[in-house]
C-alpha cells in the first residue's frame, strides 16, 4: 500500500486538490440511515486485473501507464478519482473511470494487453462513505455496514462490492474520502415507506 501510495504522489501534482480531479456523473436517488443511493451515468474504465487483494502498486502502475502515454497515440488523459478496486479474492479488478468527454471509440487502445477498456453502462450504485486510511478492517467494517443496511431494507444487489479511493496520498486522514459500494435493483422507494 505504501508503494500504491508513493506512486500515486508521484502522478498527480502536489498542488492539485482532491475537489480538482474529475469524478464520475451521479445524481442522489435517496438515502438509507448513511447508505446513499445514486444513478451514475454511463462511462468507460480502464481496467485491468490484479493478481491478488495485495497486488494494487502493479494494478496501479498499469493503469496510470496507460492514462500518461501508454498507448497507441502517447496521448496523455487526465487522472480521475476514484481509484476503484474490487473486494473479492477471485480474479481482483483495479479501473480508472476515462473523463466524461471520451467515449470508447476515441480512447486510443492500451499498449500493455494487461489494460482494457470496457463501457460501463448507467447504473444504480448504493454507497456508503467513510474518512482515514482504507485498511484491511476498515474496509471490511464498511462493506459489512452497507451490505446490512441493503439487506434490512429489501434492496437487491447486483455484483460485487467496490472500494472507491479519492484523495491524494498526502492528504491528512480525518480528510480522506473513501466509499464502498455496489450496484443494486432500485424500484425507487424505500422498503417499509
Amino acid at each position: 500500500m505504501k508503494k500504491l501510495l508513493a506512486l500515486f504522489a508521484l502522478l498527480v501534482s502536489p498542488l492539485t486538490m482532491a475537489g480538482d480531479i474529475e469524478e464520475p456523473h451521479w445524481d442522489l436517488l435517496d438515502t438509507l440511515g448513511k447508505v446513499e443511493v445514486r444513478y451514475y451515468a454511463p462511462s468507460v474504465q480502464a481496467v485491468t486485473e490484479l493478481s491478488s487483494s495485495a497486488g494494487t502498486s502493479k494494478g496501479f502502475r498499469r493503469l496510470a501507464g496507460y492514462i500518461f502515454g501508454g498507448n497507441e497515440r502517447s496521448q496523455s488523459i487526465a487522472m480521475t478519482a476514484p481509484v476503484q478496486e474490487t473486494l473479492t479474492d477471485g480474479n481482483p479488478l483495479m479501473a480508472f473511470t476515462m473523463p466524461a468527454e471520451h467515449t470508447l471509440e476515441d480512447l486510443p487502445l492500451p499498449t500493455d494487453e494487461r489494460v482494457s477498456l470496457v463501457s460501463v453502462p448507467a447504473r444504480t450504485v448504493a454507497a456508503v462513505r467513510f474518512s482515514g486510511w482504507a485498511t484491511g478492517s476498515k474496509v471490511a467494517k464498511m462493506r459489512k455496514q452497507l451490505l446490512a443496511t441493503l439487506e434490512e431494507n429489501q434492496v437487491d444487489i447486483l455484483g460485487e462490492p467496490v472500494l472507491n479511493q479519492y484523495n491524494p496520498p498526502w492528504t491528512v486522514p480525518f480528510l480522506r474520502r473513501n466509499e464502498i459500494s455496489v450496484e443494486v435493483k432500485w424500484g425507487g422507494e424505500l422498503a417499509g415507506r
